[in-house]
């Protein structure tokens, strides 16, 4: 699938092409997780290299990953490699005292008392709401010193995944046969729907604050409900400033040996105004961990591409990452030219975190690239899809099944292949990421044809509460992201283009930059709403000629993309069963956001020519600070440049362990196998980004804030003391807990 071809915006495409008055919410929106700009062009790129003979380079056991459902642990390899008999009450306690945090990251209960802990990275945005007039705490930091002065976040959630149901053979039986790939896809989609509200519903008759949602996994050849209860009061209770919560920066990101305190607190209320009271949650090492030790990660990761085809690598290597990095990597030089220009402070805030997020996906997707180039990684994933092939030709059956299915993907790429240029014109286009001015009008043009034909209000409403959530950007950033954008599309288009002409009207994309910035209702989120009203079409709105000469274009080729994903969606499914008929449920399912557990070990590793330790220590933060100095991304809050007596420089920071994690575990605790905290997730080394399509452990690494760097910053640097109490003092066991959990308490 296309960066173009986001799920919302092919049903609201569908909608206007087909007239159909139902529709999805949240517009296209880039997620955290994910290189200078690829070339714009549609060209696929010959490998340099000739890959290995697949003679000789096989996949591996665990090419699929260690993201282990918790309802298909594998507890014979856990018996197996680390000698561990894990019962029923152990993996309750680690799925019910995890949680997933807002719609991006992972987090997890540390005391009874409703203490949440999460990374610094995820928790930015609500640390910006928070701050008060004349306050900066994203940059400054924040310690609640009591309850009374922890910080509501609206709109923050968290969610505790309470129950996990097989509903495939439900999903399956409400689904009948189809001959056109769309309307299989749209019954599909509203079976899920369909069974999500009503369990939903049954589920709130037991507890109004319990929801349901249907994972896909497998690609679809396995459907799961998951229930989760919804914790809507969250309060902010400590932040490290944003010098140390972000340490190294850009540089630093995706790279190891680490130093950073990539940490924050909050704590969860319940109805009536106080901390709840729970039962299930981590106690925290004070030990920590040594070279060697099983670890466990329990979070959400996002998404990764293990099952995808040869042929949709290719794609994505010669098409997708190359058009979304040159977007990505025009809009993230915008931004930070303009920070660059802006004192520090919170007035920034929007842009910083969004700045901050497009570096982090521009540097994933680079690490993806170069995986997808790696002549090894493509034959290794080559000799797995060659051993299926001939499994499903071996049995008469499955040949008569699915023999067809890696060739009937192979055309859907041909085909996709044949829309890449127009796609790549449209990148990211009707995202967040962009033009506020260019994205308001495709929600005006949307909501007045919407309106016209007869839509719903509820969806006329979720249209206009996306819409509402665009914030405005400083007039010379829009100006900016308009030029980028046109220049984009001149590219791939050409400027003779009609679609180019309409928009342009004889301007250069720079004149009607300045027109549109200048005049345009569009610019101001007030005045925007004025207009989307139905009317804005027929307003005098400088943004309507632009709409009009760009929208056909961008929702003909919405249906059209969409038509390649349904297809797409229905043969991986189809090859997921193919799978299971070959080897059973042996590897976990690609990441999809969704709890799991996976396991690792402490191990340091080779890299650059010498070796990355298992561990550094806040020595490292006062070596670089002085190696680098003031200024730099490596500089430190003016509390840190004068070392307390009580801080331990010895203490261990930051730590890697083989743990298979991608985007979205962000926030997850590393735990010991007691299912203690001995560190906090929050990111992964340059080595580990091709894992997003073959997991490996020789130099990939997850890392963490060491539980003991966490400790000793919180009493020496931000005398945190009654958080240092509560997570230390009188902790229970999860031997404890798992006593607790039998006898029902």
């Amino acid at each position: 699938m296309t960066a173009f071809a986001r799920p919302a915006l092919v049903a609201l495409a569908l909608v206007l092409m087909t007239g159909c008055a139902t529709t999805t919410s949240e517009m296209a929106v880039i997620t955290e997780r994910p290189r200078p700009a690829a070339p714009p062009t549609v060209t696929p790129a010959a490998d340099v290299t000739t890959p290995a003979p697949e003679e000789t380079i096989q996949p591996g056991r665990f090419d699929g990953g260690k993201m282990w459902t918790f309802d298909n642990p594998p507890l014979e390899y856990f018996r197996e490699a680390y000698g561990l008999e894990l019962n029923d009450q152990w993996f309750e306690v680690a799925s019910r005292s995890a949680l997933r945090f807002g719609e991006s990251c992972s987090a997890s209960f540390v005391s009874r008392r409703g203490l949440v802990m999460t990374n610094h990275h995820c928790a930015r945005e609500s640390i910006t709401k928070v701050s008060g007039a004349g306050e900066s705490l994203l940059d400054d930091g924040f310690y609640a010193t009591s309850l009374d002065a922890e910080r509501k976040v609206e709109d923050l959630y968290v969610d505790q995944l309470l129950f996990i149901a097989d509903v495939t053979d439900k999903l399956t039986d409400d689904i009948p046969d189809y001959q056109n790939d769309e309307e299989e896809a749209d019954a599909r989609e509203r079976a899920i729907e369909a069974l999500e509200e009503r369990m939903t519903r049954d589920a709130r008759g037991q507890d109004t604050t319990h929801i349901v949602q249907i994972v896909p996994l497998y690609n679809g050849g396995k459907y799961s409900a998951y229930t989760f209860k919804r914790y809507s009061d969250v309060r902010l209770v400590v932040a490290p400033e944003l010098l140390m919560g972000k340490f190294g920066g850009d540089p630093d990101n995706f790279t190891y040996p680490r130093y950073s305190l990539d940490m924050t607190f909050f704590r969860v209320y319940g109805p009536d105004g106080a901390p709840i009271e729970t039962r299930y949650f981590f106690p925290w090492s004070t030990a920590g961990v040594q070279e060697g030790d099983p670890v466990f990660v329990v979070g959400n990761p996002g998404s990764t591409s293990r099952l995808n085809t040869i042929s949709q690598l290719e794609y994505e290597r010669d098409f997708d990452l190359p058009q979304q990095l040159e977007v990505l990597t025009a809009f993230a030089g915008i931004m930070k030219t303009y920070l660059d220009t802006q004192p520090p402070g919170d007035a920034n805030g929007d842009i910083r975190n969004d700045y901050y997020s497009l570096s982090n996906s521009i540097k994933a997707m680079e690490g993806q690239l170069a995986g997808l180039r790696d002549p090894a990684l493509m034959a290794r994933k080559r000799a797995a899809e060659q051993n299926l092939r001939r499994a499903i030709d071996a049995d008469p059956k499955l040949k008569a099944d699915y023999g067809n299915v890696l060739d009937d993907l192979l055309a859907v790429q041909a085909s996709k292949k044949a829309t890449a240029r127009q796609a790549g014109a449209l990148t990211f286009y009707g995202s967040a990421l962009g033009s506020r001015i260019l994205t308001r009008a495709l929600y005006g043009y949307a909501y007045t044809l919407l309106k016209q034909r007869g839509a719903t209000q509820t969806t006329l409403d979720e249209l206009l509460k996306d819409a509402n959530e665009l914030k405005d950007y400083p007039p010379e950033v829009e100006r900016s992201l308009i030029v980028a954008r046109i220049r984009q599309m001149e590219r791939y288009l050409g400027r003779t283009d009609p679609t180019i002409r309409g928009m342009l009207q004889g301007l250069t994309p720079e004149a009607l930059a300045d027109t549109l910035v200048a005049t345009s209702a569009l610019v101001d989120s007030a005045r925007f709403v004025v207009l989307l009203d139905g009317t804005y079409l027929s307003s005098k709105d400088a943004s309507v000629p632009v709409i009009n000469a760009l929208a056909p274009l961008y929702f003909t080729l919405g249906q059209q993309i969409g038509s390649f994903g349904d297809r797409e969606g229905n043969l991986n499914a189809e090859l997921s069963r193919a799978r299971f008929a070959v080897d059973g449920f042996t590897s976990p399912p690609d990441a999809t956001f969704s709890l799991r557990l996976t396991d690792g070990v402490v191990q340091g590793y080779a890299y650059n020519g010498t070796v990355a330790p298992y561990k550094t220590t806040f020595y490292g933060v006062y070596d670089h600070y002085v190696t680098y100095g003031p200024n730099s991304e490596w500089d430190l809050p003016e509390a840190w440049k004068r070392v307390p007596p009580g801080l331990d420089l010895s203490t261990p920071l930051n730590l890697v362990s083989t743990n298979d994690i991608t985007g979205g575990n962000s926030g997850s605790p590393l735990l010991n196998k007691n299912l203690e905290v001995v560190g906090l997730i929050f990111d992964g080394n340059i080595e580990s980004l091709p894992n997003e399509y073959v997991y490996t452990d020789k130099a990939a690494r997850a890392i963490s804030v060491d539980a003991r760097g966490i400790l000793e910053a919180l009493d020496e640097m931000y005398d945190a003391d009654r958080i240092v109490l509560e997570l230390t003092a009188g902790q229970m066991t999860a031997t404890e807990q798992e006593a607790d959990a039998v006898r029902g308490e």
